[in-house]
């Protein structure tokens, strides 16, 4: 691997401009590929075996499309000069439902002015539209044109705003200024790092032509296999922050080299053939991560790992084709345009190297102070709360809260997440007065939580009912999980129930996240130690490494709780408390976190912190090849890639906090988790743990036995040391020796 990948930078250094020209007509013709021709998105967001996909089906089988999800969109129009039925608001309503019937796919129209279509203050009215043949892909779309349609209300003064008819998957996240953002800081961040100008763009542009490689892959792979919306954001999040931190890592090891006298394609193949298998296998592991949730059991987040994936294989091409084709065009010239009163990172960094000693003469302090830390870090994760979000979360003033505002002042919390129940009969019934449906209808109104439940319909051949039920709770209050759960307990003869709707699709997802989470984890957790494994042949650092990642988890779901669960810091990241709120609860405003959430987190975060496990052992490793004292090993590890994990660290922190800028919830709640968990990896774990448990392990970091490197391929990720010339220490430390 050593020399296929120094034959493949010196390649690429020597032929520069065809590296180059490739690489941006590529992504040129696959980014203009994907605009020209957009391909269909699926936010299909089943999971096959679950309870609410059965009811999703049996809607769709026997009652039409009208009544599954995305037949019906719903309108509430609002008087705040006083009652709908003032006779100029009436006709102008009316004049609203009428145009409404003229649209395309609508097949029946509700007004407000029916039982329980008006608000007990007479200002509120909800409008209900049935739908058949209409693209579900394209509700949002289709929302937006029937609200349009609902202009003559708005001529005379009222308030029409659309209810958010749709589930989580089909929340259109739409990049922009918070990849602007992250762009800019970070190519502060490489500024600083690298005192020059012209190095720290090298970086950046890499990462740009990967992203849009990666982005022009995934919108092309629409027209063949059903995307997500959410697959555009999640590709470019993640694509950013490790094509610069790639690039990052291998231009740092160049520019070392030049300083030591060594020739540019020269120190281009050294680069390449040692750092870039660095970057090869920290991209395996995060791709490894992002494609175990593929057991997950929900075929969304499968999705969104895989493609997500497809950025991390466009960032690790482009590092070690693209950037040592340009590292070779310029030559020396990497370090033009020098910034005045910047040194840069030329040199190994003696602070870090400082820090290293100092923590390889007291590793059992270090260790202690260290696992206290990030324990106090982690336990607030213990109460992390999970659980639906609805709209009342959503961004102050947006439609969709507005719509849920009105909904629940009007009719109640619950009417902004109604339960489908459809019931699988033993036998045919003539219609909705049959003894057995009446009963089924008893059952589901005794249940406690339910509000309200509408007149039963029974399908055309008899063996189905559907009712609609109203909890008398929000869909994000854990309650209504509960009167899910109860109707769906609800015990007659033969007879089959099953709750379907928003709130009862994510209790399911909730279900199916517990019942997976222990596979996924140990997937991830033992391929990774696999592929470690394979790379610096040894079970101990293999196992440490899993271990010291999975504690970098544990601070961000702390971080996590703290923020969301714990409301301290929900207003700083922008979500808006309720209007009804105190002083005291905008303060501190609890939100839930969706339950598929943390699995995804586990994925995205399990892979980057591993990034940074792979950079830190490749310098120990080859520092220790040299003289094979183990503690000098690990000081010289962290002072030649301290800097550098730090400032990409700071990179990968500064584009995911730009995206905490969204006003989507669930990026908020990506943006804090990565950047919290990014941080803390990059500084207490990597400074201070990894270096205290490697000082006190001593040799055992590279032991390996015998029969087990018999198997192992040789895949060395390390390279040689070519540019030093201390050869390796004939007496070296013994087994176990600590900070000697």
């Amino acid at each position: 691997m050593t020399r296929l990948l120094g034959r493949l930078g010196g390649w690429c250094a020597r032929h520069g401009w065809i590296v180059l020209v490739t690489w941006v007509i590529a992504a040129a013709a696959l980014m203009g590929g994907s605009l020209a021709f957009p391909s269909p998105t699926n936010n299909d967001a089943s999971i096959p075996g679950t309870d609410a996909q059965r009811a999703h089906d049996l809607m769709k089988e026997g009652f039409g499309a009208g009544y599954a999800q995305g037949g019906t969109v719903q309108l509430l129009v609002y008087s705040a000069d006083g009652p709908l039925l003032e006779e100029k608001r009436k006709q102008a309503v009316e004049r609203a439902v009428d145009r409404l019937e003229t649209m395309p796919h609508v097949t029946s129209v509700d007004t407000p002015f029916r039982a329980g279509g008006i608000s007990s203050n007479l200002q509120i009215g909800l409008i209900t539209i049935k739908m058949e043949g209409n693209d579900s892909d394209k509700i949002a779309q289709t929302t937006q044109e029937l609200s349009k349609a609902a202009d003559p209300a708005r001529e005379a003064g009222l308030e029409v705003v659309p209810a958010d008819s749709s589930n989580p998957a089909d929340k259109e996240i739409k990049t922009g200024p918070s990849e602007v953002i992250g762009v800019v800081c970070a190519l502060l961040v490489l500024v600083f790092a690298f005192g020059t100008l012209v190095a720290a763009i090298v970086p950046i542009f890499a990462a740009l032509v990967s992203v849009a490689s990666g982005l022009g892959v995934i919108g092309l792979l629409g027209w063949v296999v059903d995307m997500p919306k959410q697959a555009g954001i999640m590709a470019t999040m993640i694509g950013l922050g490790v094509g610069i931190d790639y690039a990052l890592f291998l231009l740092s090891r160049h520019r070392r080299l030049l300083a030591q006298g060594v020739p540019v394609v020269e120190s281009v193949r050294r680069t390449v053939s040692s750092s870039g298998g660095a970057v090869v296998f920290a991209g395996g592991t995060v791709i490894i991560a992002l494609s175990a949730l593929m057991l997950a059991g929900f075929p969304l987040l499968a999705t969104l790992g895989w493609v997500t994936g497809i950025s991390v294989v466009a960032a690790v091409l482009t590092s070690v084709t693209l950037v040592p084709a340009l590292l070779g065009l310029l030559g020396h010239r990497v370090n033009a345009l020098k910034v005045p009163f910047l040194r840069g990172s030329g040199s190994s960094g003696t602070g870090w190297a400082g820090l290293g000693s100092w923590v390889a003469r007291r590793p059992w302090r270090v260790l202690l102070a260290s696992t206290i830390v990030l324990g106090a870090l982690a336990a607030p994760a213990l109460a992390l709360k999970l659980g639906p979000i609805d709209e009342g979360y959503g961004d102050k003033g947006s439609e969709p809260r507005r719509a849920y505002e009105l909904m629940a002042t009007g009719f109640g919390p619950g009417f902004n997440g109604p339960l489908i129940v459809v019931a699988e009969l033993p036998e045919k019934v003539p219609g909705a007065k049959d003894p057995l449906v009446k009963k089924l209808v008893g059952e589901v109104e005794d249940v406690e939580g339910v509000k309200y439940v509408s007149d039963p319909k029974v399908n055309a051949d008899g063996r189905s009912v559907l009712v609609q039920a109203i909890p008398e709770y929000a869909p994000s209050d854990e309650r209504t999980a509960g009167v899910v759960e109860d109707v769906r307990a609800i015990a007659l003869p033969g007879v089959q129930v099953h709750v379907g709707g928003k709130v009862a699709g994510l209790t399911d997802a909730g279900d199916r996240m517990a019942e997976r989470t222990p596979l996924v984890i140990g997937v991830v957790v033992l391929l990774s130690a696999l592929l470690l494994l394979l790379a610096f042949r040894a079970p101990i650092v293999a196992i440490k490494a899993a271990v010291m990642n999975l504690v970098s988890l544990g601070a961000a779901f702390g971080a996590l709780a703290l923020v969301f669960s714990f409301g301290l810091g929900t207003g700083l990241v922008g979500l808006d408390p309720p209007a009804s709120s105190s002083y005291v609860q905008t303060i501190f405003f609890s939100v839930p976190i969706e339950s598929y959430v943390p699995l995804m987190l586990f994925a995205v975060l399990f892979g980057l912190s591993m990034d940074y496990e792979v950079f830190l052992l490749t310098a120990v490793r080859q520092s220790y090849q040299r003289h094979g004292r183990n503690a000098r090993a690990v000081a010289e590890g962290l002072g030649s890639t301290g800097r550098v994990i730090t400032s990409a660290a700071l990179i990968m922190v500064a584009v995911f906090t730009a995206f905490i800028a969204y006003p989507d919830s669930l990026v908020k709640t990506f943006g804090v988790g990565l950047a919290v968990a990014i941080a803390v990896d990059a500084t207490i774990i990597r400074g201070f743990l990894v270096p205290a448990t490697m000082v006190l392990l001593g040799r055992l970091n590279w032991w390996c036995p015998r029969w087990l490197d018999r198997l192992l391929p040789n895949l060395s990720v390390e390279g040689h040391e070519e540019d030093e010339d201390e050869p390796m220490a004939e007496r070296r430390e013994p087994v176990g020796a600590g900070a000697g």
